[in-house]
């Protein structure tokens, strides 16, 4: 598979990207796991492509080449699939036009290539996240309904001339964000271990189906199944913006700095909210929580600092949207490893030319508000308005005013040592990628850093890496 050209200033490594090989892995053991319903969470994501997510790892030492080290993590992934039977499955329609997931040990695709002539620094070194790391990664722009004749996971290992990189793909009908790092932690804590059959893993996944999101409603489909809902050919430039810990505090001291006294949440929120406030020395406190989080801070900036760069009417309405999870939302709450999608996205409006004349405050206390109030009545709220009229999730960017914040800071990306050290980057491939689409990935330094994959119109981008107040927040 030879890398694809770059349409980004990226320079390509020499020579192309060969798939070795391409065989089918199967769990260690017969799976018993009743066939899974999807849910109103799982169904609207049947449009998306799959999630392409994988690590970056050192060469091992030398007395684990290449060649032996493809058998340890083939069992790895056998192990990990019996304790995830539901990845080794395929997706089914009955009769009434219910979605499940056949737990039927039909297996994963376990691909080996080579790439010998691509290097980390190749990898890293670039301002752009070249094109042909895309290559890293199996089903390249396939939709999760194609779940029901194909693999509903993939895992691709890649030898480059001084490291490997893991690539796993995912149908995003099957797993959320969550769901899918708890498998691919699994995979690694397996490996790690030797890679031998294990009873018992660290976290077993919570396969329940008697939830919230279970629903006897139905989703139609046009003949052949859904189509993606975004333009898959726009030009974009992808890069990866790294905010300090150090950085990320002083934005959130910004978003929380008092305002003629009054911190923005508390401007914006006011008696629209159902906490209760007190006013102690001048600045009114939520009873509950009325502290702008640092990543709420931080996707304020990124918001402000994009929508200037887009240049849009002042009148235009931008929105950002970031997906949450809700196991922990929920009353009574799910178990923090229920296995399946269990988000929802949350939206927030502003005219742009009010998004851009106001401080940082302001529009951080919009996010905050929003999020804060997306409790147990909020999601229960979503999920009856699904019900009524059952859809696809919108994904892109029609009105070219928006953002989507997928992924997660939280999301422990960095726990998967196969047995050879942690990662030195997260990487992704072209699935879901539009104008407006980030993603946020722990730094891999601990301590709270964050790094920020950016995906956006190429004059976009231009604007945004020539934003003073944008850029003096980013470590080089």
């Amino acid at each position: 598979m030879p890398a694809s050209s770059s349409s980004s200033p990226s320079l390509l490594p020499p020579s192309s990207i060969t798939i070795t090989s391409k065989s089918t892995v199967y769990p260690s053991e017969e799976s018993a796991a009743p066939s899974l319903k999807l849910s109103v969470s799982d169904l609207p994501m049947l449009s998306c492509h799959y999630i392409q997510k994988g690590v970056l790892l050192s060469s091992p030492s030398d007395d684990l080449s290449f060649d032996r080290l493809l058998p340890l993590l083939r069992r790895s992934l056998s192990s990990a699939l019996s304790h995830f039977p539901a990845l080794a499955g395929r997706l089914s329609t009955d009769q009434l036009g219910h979605l499940h997931i056949l737990c039927n040990d039909s297996g994963v695709d376990f691909i080996t290539a080579r790439a010998p002539h691509v290097t980390v620094d190749s990898i890293l070194s670039p301002l752009y996240v070249p094109d042909f790391v895309k290559s890293f990664f199996a089903y390249d722009k396939t939709l999760s309904y194609s779940g029901h004749s194909r693999p509903l996971a993939a895992v691709q290992i890649t030898e480059l001339a001084d490291g490997i990189f893991v690539g796993c793909t995912v149908n995003h009908a099957v797993t959320d964000g969550t769901s899918f790092w708890h498998f691919f932690n699994t995979f690694a804590e397996i490996c790690k271990a030797g890679g031998g059959p294990v009873k018992t893993i660290s976290n077993s996944p919570d396969f329940s189906r008697d939830t919230v999101f279970d629903s006897s409603a139905v989703l139609r489909f046009p003949p052949g199944g859904p189509a993606i809902t975004f333009n898959v050919g726009e030009p974009l430039r992808e890069r990866i913006f790294h905010f300090s810990r150090e950085a990320i505090l002083k934005l959130k001291a910004k978003a929380n700095r008092a305002v003629n006294g009054v911190i923005g949440v508390a401007e914006i929120m006011g008696k629209q909210s159902n906490d209760a406030w007190k006013a102690t020395n001048g600045t009114i406190t939520s009873l509950k929580t009325s502290e702008i989080s640092s990543f709420q801070s931080l996707c304020a900036h990124l918001w402000r600092c994009v929508t200037r760069g887009r240049r849009l009417p002042e009148s235009k309405t931008t929105t950002f949207r970031m997906a949450v999870n809700c196991r922990h939302r929920l009353v009574p709450r799910l178990d923090s490893y229920y296995f399946g999608n269990a988000i929802q996205s949350i939206p927030t409006e502003a005219a742009a030319g009010e998004l851009l004349s106001r401080e940082l405050s302001w529009s951080a206390g919009l996010l905050h508000k929003n999020v804060v109030a997306h409790g147990d009545d909020t999601v229960r709220k979503g999920i009856a308005d699904w019900e009524s009229s059952p859809r696809l999730f919108p994904l892109g960017n029609a009105d070219g005013a928006s953002i989507t914040m997928g992924s997660s800071p939280r999301f422990p990306m960095y726990n998967n040592d196969f047995g050879w050290g942690r990662p030195l980057a997260i990487r992704s491939g072209w699935a879901n990628k539009f104008d407006g689409k980030i993603s946020a990935f722990p730094g891999r330094e601990v301590g709270g850093s964050v790094d920020l994959e950016v995906v956006l119109a190429p004059d976009t981008m231009a604007e945004l890496e020539n934003d003073a107040e944008f850029m003096q927040f980013v470590t080089p």
